[in-house]
Parts: C-alpha cells; structure tokens; sequence
C-alpha cells in the first residue's frame, strides 16, 4: 500500500495555512490551520498557487487533505472587514477598485484551483468535516475526492449576496447536472457524504478513521498504470465533453496512435 506523506522536515512550501510535501511520485497539499477549521484567504490562495508551481516533474498524483475535523469551513470572514486579514486586501476595498483591476485579483485567486487538474497530475481530495464555500471549491477543483462519512459540502456563496467565482461552477455542473448544482447553489444546503457519493460528488464515502488508508490505497492504485497512458486518458476523458462524438472517436484514434508507437519502441 503506497503511503502518503503528511510530514516531511523539509517542505518544498510552509506558509499560510499550506503545507507541500514531496515523496517520490506523490504529492501531500495540506491545509494546516486547523484552528480555524482551514478557513480560505488570499495568503492562503497564494500559497496553493506556489505549491502548484513547485511541484517536481516526477510527482504524477496530488493528495490534498487538511488538518483538525473540518476539510476547510469557507472564507476567512475578516477579509469583509475594513482591515481584512493581518494586512492582506480587504474585499471592502477590493470592491472599489477598478474593472480591470478586479478582474485581474480575482483570477489571481482563482489561480489558486486550476492547476489541480493538469493533464500530467491526478489530484485527489481526502474530505472530513466541512468542506463549505471556497472549501467546497477547492475539493471540486481535484480530480476525485474521498470522503469520511462526516463529510458535508454547501456552497454559501448565494446565501451570502456572491456567486461561487473559484472554478467551481464547471466541474459541479458536469458532476451532478445543472437542475442539481443550481439548487445546490441556490439554496446552500447541505450536502451530507452519502448524498454526495450517490450524485457523484464524492467517488468513496469511509469511515472517518478509515480515510487516511483509503485515499493511500486510492494512490496506490493511480500509480499502477503507466504515467503516460494515464495522462492520455486523463486528457480524452477532459475533452469529452466538449466534443462531438466523430471529434471525440478522432482524438482516441489519435491519442492510441501515440500509446501504440510508444510502446513499439519500447520493445524494439
């Protein structure tokens, strides 16, 4: 069983709430304030965006976990505070600022939930507690997701006067239809882990004490198959959606191709 790291003395990144370690092919993001049940600021934001971008070569999967009994709670509320948080942007402020500007911070924070998807990596969220808001975003922008049975995704965005504006919309709309992602959105609700793994949100419900063993038997089997086959069908599977089925049928032809010629020159 391929074991996942949860600390290393030397992280590659240690700051703001994130924690990146490295061992051999896989990858541990973990949010580290617990305290705060991993609530989400722009610090934090920067930090998964620098996690992204060191990440070595040889990692092919991503776990992303989080300290204490909540995956993480939402945004920090003290960034709707005229002083935001320990002197970072104050979203009050940020709301006075230019079009272009806004435009511009936000889709830096945004940049904190993209890279998760990249064709060489598998990213897998290991969810306990609350994943609300920005955590729910964040789960959604992994891959898969492993839940413990105390799990609960909301998106508050709605209810609180925003949108959800953190890559979320997409990924939740092919997961579970729109009719049931814009009443998840609208309403805010709950959506308790069994709920989840029968609508497709979550790919394994555990017990609690069983999530760590269950996502590092998750790893282990992500890494059986060969890096480049996985990255190819990772990439089919990414275009499907926005394919017609003749470019679809096209791109598998095309993506075989390159498997079959690879493989051949490893046997000659």
């Amino acid at each position: 069983m391929a074991v996942v790291p949860q600390n290393q003395q030397n992280p590659l990144v240690d700051r703001d709430g994130v924690r990146l370690t490295v061992d051999g092919a896989v990858a541990t993001v973990t949010l580290t304030v617990a305290a705060r049940r991993n609530a989400q600021t722009p610090a934090m934001w920067r930090a998964l965006t620098e996690a992204g971008r060191a990440l070595p070569g040889s990692v092919r999967i991503v776990v992303l976990r989080a300290e204490g009994v909540s995956f993480s709670a939402g945004l920090d509320r003290r960034a709707f505070t005229a002083e935001g948080i320990d002197g970072d942007i104050s979203f009050l402020t940020l709301a006075r600022a230019t079009d272009a500007d806004l435009d511009a911070t936000i889709a830096s924070f945004q940049e904190a939930f993209t890279w998760w998807r990249r064709n060489d990596l598998v990213s897998v969220a290991a969810v306990q507690g609350h994943a609300i808001g920005a955590g729910f975003q964040l789960a959604l922008a992994c891959d898969l997701r492993i839940c413990a049975a105390d799990a609960q995704f909301a998106m508050r965005e709605t209810s609180l006067g925003l949108v959800p504006d953190l890559g979320g919309t997409k990924p939740l709309v092919e997961l579970v239809g729109y009719g049931r992602a814009l009443e998840i959105c609208a309403t805010g609700r709950a959506v308790q882990a069994a709920e989840a793994e029968r609508i497709g949100l979550a790919n394994l419900v555990v017990a609690p004490d069983e999530l760590p063993a269950a996502t590092a038997d998750l790893v282990a089997a992500l890494l059986a198959a060969p890096r480049d086959a996985v990255i190819e069908t990772k990439a089919l599977l990414r275009a499907a959606s926005g394919q017609d089925y003749d470019t679809q049928r096209a791109t598998e032809r095309a993506a075989q191709a390159r498997r079959l010629r690879d493989l051949a020159d490893v046997v000659r």
